[in-house]
């Protein structure tokens, strides 16, 4: 299976893959986001670490089961032959109604096909007001293009 863009990238193919995994990771659907890793990528989320689609698959379920009407920005930080560096920022709100916006980088590396066989992100959690909410584009799906990324603010 492959899944381009394929590395080396490019600036423009760099940002298109990030890009490619926000649409994906937007969708909420587990099974679709793990297609674009390998059947034994590797992940640390935090301080979880696992490995392998179906625990991609079992992660991703319960993520979206606890962070409600989650949408995500991703940002292409720097690349490098077969690798990609990220800063995301996502929304969401617990089952009492909290909200939360999520800050975070990842890196990413990618096997000749075009799949990613290795992801580390970090994030921090930061408790917002439901007016602080900057994404207001419907949950799920893709950020509509008319709505900037992340740009020059990191905040």
């Amino acid at each position: 299976m492959s899944r381009p863009p394929l590395p080396p990238f490019t600036r423009e193919t760099a940002a298109q893959k990030a890009r490619m995994a926000e649409d994906a990771w937007n969708s909420h659907d587990p099974v679709r986001v793990s297609l674009a890793y390998t059947e034994d990528s590797r992940w640390r989320n935090r301080s979880e670490v696992f490995q392998g689609r179906d625990a991609i698959v079992t992660f991703l379920t319960r993520k979206w089961e606890k962070e409600h009407d989650y949408r995500l920005i991703k940002d292409l930080w720097a690349f490098d032959g077969n690798r990609i560096a990220v800063r995301f920022q996502y929304e969401w709100h617990d089952g009492a109604g909290q909200w939360y916006r999520s800050y975070g980088n990842e890196q990413w590396e990618f096997d000749e096909h075009g799949l990613m066989r290795r992801r580390e992100a970090s994030i921090n959690d930061i408790a917002i007001t439901e007016q602080d909410r900057r994404f207001h584009w419907a949950a799920p799906g893709p950020r509509p293009a008319d709505v900037p990324g992340l740009g020059e603010s990191p905040f």
